[in-house]
């Protein structure tokens, strides 16, 4: 009798404890109010509205005399960019935006894809949403989110999506793609309430995506939108068919972690390391520290007192240029902090810099933006999402110039079902908007692999 009880008793406990583990894989959150006030009573407008990019004389005039205004600052000799913008290659910058720089026509890029705006707990959310014009017969168009992230705004999205809306192979997938402003960039309305991390953004992605009519669909993000879609993908897993990013930090060091990290510089093999993982994770320490040291700075400031520091940010355009643009310098590629000019056109244009530098300006986004920091950070490593893994199929591109170098084995401790891990051929960490077809070509290979899977 004790036996049968005994086996009973631990029968159910294992039954018990592989529900609770189930039960853990899924994020939880409830619904939130981010809008002015109280909730209102009744029933809330959940109508899409067009929503078109405009300006204005008086915008841009006060645009030009705040420039005019700016009180130049001279860069140490020789510095490049190793104290932050050079001051010198600034005012060329400033030049071309005073004097050549269209944002009009810019704008008229920008309204090229349609735009709409609809309110979702209390705030209006802004998004692309581009439809392709033609879907091959026997098919249809493959949903997607594109999640941006900071300094980033949706157009970063913009040389990438016709080769996923239009390709150019007859036989490549044909994808529907929806680029939203994370509420608090670009625009969409900031929330007038402090807690809005991550997963509030997520909850509410999930609710226009709804909206729209999509029950399943694929999901794409990098720096904060790697976050977003990933908890998007914890949050609804059966709704996220496949979650491709480009940014996975590494998850909280765990024993095997630790081991690879240890042996793995002369045991790749044993770990599954590659040549540019030896590369990436193995540089001095002291470099390794310095160069983390370095490029966090402006977290530390963001994830603190936010609204300190974006006040002045959001009263100077120069310094919110400066502030911006650095970032696509030392974050396409470290080496560029030796150039007087930062790179910057080597990779990107001046048009397209500043144009992403006009939405934070236009939208006066960059304080809420700041904050979103603030609101991520300040849980800590103990927000519920650090402890649930990803069980959706997902793809990993690795690109070398990144921030942060993660190994397979890494990505693999958080994305459980992870299909595809590609060593890209070069970008860094604004990849969509630095390397458009490598990025379309690579979430084609990913989402093939989860259609191909599915189907049998």
């Amino acid at each position: 009798m004790f036996t049968e009880v005994f086996i009973g008793l631990v029968a159910g406990g294992v039954i018990l404890y592989l529900v609770l583990r189930r039960r853990g894989h899924v994020l939880k959150t409830e619904d939130g109010w981010w809008g002015v006030g109280p909730v209102p009573d009744g029933e809330q407008d959940s109508s899409i509205q067009p929503f078109m990019v405009t300006t204005s004389d008086a915008e841009l005039q006060d645009l030009h005399r705040r420039i005019d205004q700016t009180r130049p600052v001279p860069s140490l000799e020789d510095s490049q960019f190793h104290y932050g913008f050079n001051s010198k290659y600034l005012e060329e910058v400033v030049s071309y935006w005073r004097n050549h720089f269209d944002w009009r026509r810019q704008v008229d890029k920008l309204n090229q894809y349609p735009h709409f705006k609809t309110n979702i707990e209390g705030i209006d959310v802004h998004y692309v949403h581009v439809k392709p014009k033609r879907v091959p017969e026997g098919t249809t168009a493959i949903p997607l989110i594109m999640v941006h992230g900071w300094p980033g705004s949706f157009y970063e999205f913009y040389g990438t999506i016709p080769l996923l809306t239009e390709p150019s192979d007859p036989q490549a997938l044909v994808f529907e793609v929806v680029c939203p402003s994370i509420p608090g960039y670009g625009f969409s309305e900031a929330p007038h309430k402090k807690g809005f991390d991550s997963v509030c953004a997520a909850h509410i992605f999930h609710k226009l995506m709804s909206r729209l009519g999509f029950k399943q669909f694929y999901a794409h993000g990098g720096d904060w939108g790697w976050l977003v879609t990933t908890n998007m993908a914890q949050l609804q897993p059966k709704t996220v068919k496949g979650l491709h990013v480009n940014f996975a930090p590494a998850p909280k060091m765990d024993f095997t972690m630790c081991l690879s990290l240890l042996l793995g510089r002369h045991f790749p093999k044993l770990f599954g390391f590659t040549s540019a993982d030896i590369e990436r994770l193995y540089p001095c320490v002291q470099k390794l520290f310095v160069n983390s040291i370095t490029e966090s700075g402006y977290m530390h400031i963001q994830a603190t007192k936010p609204d300190t520091a974006g006040r002045g940010l959001n009263d100077s355009p120069v310094g919110l240029a400066a502030y911006i643009l650095e970032k696509f310098s030392t974050w396409t590629n470290r080496d560029f902090k030796n150039l007087e000019d930062g790179g910057l056109t080597r990779k990107f244009s001046l048009d397209d810099l500043l144009t992403n530098v006009m939405i934070y300006w236009t939208s006066g986004c960059i304080i809420p933006s700041m904050r979103f920091y603030k609101e991520n950070f300040s849980k800590g490593l103990n927000h519920p999402h650090m402890k649930v893994p990803v069980s959706v199929p997902a793809g990993f591109a690795s690109f070398p110039n990144e921030l942060m170098h993660t190994p397979k084995l890494w990505v693999q401790k958080k994305f459980h079902n992870l299909l595809t891990y590609t060593p890209m051929a070069r970008g860094g960490h604004f990849a969509a908007m630095e390397e458009p077809q490598l990025m379309a070509e690579d979430l084609h290979h990913f989402i093939c692999r989860v259609e191909k899977t599915k189907a049998r």
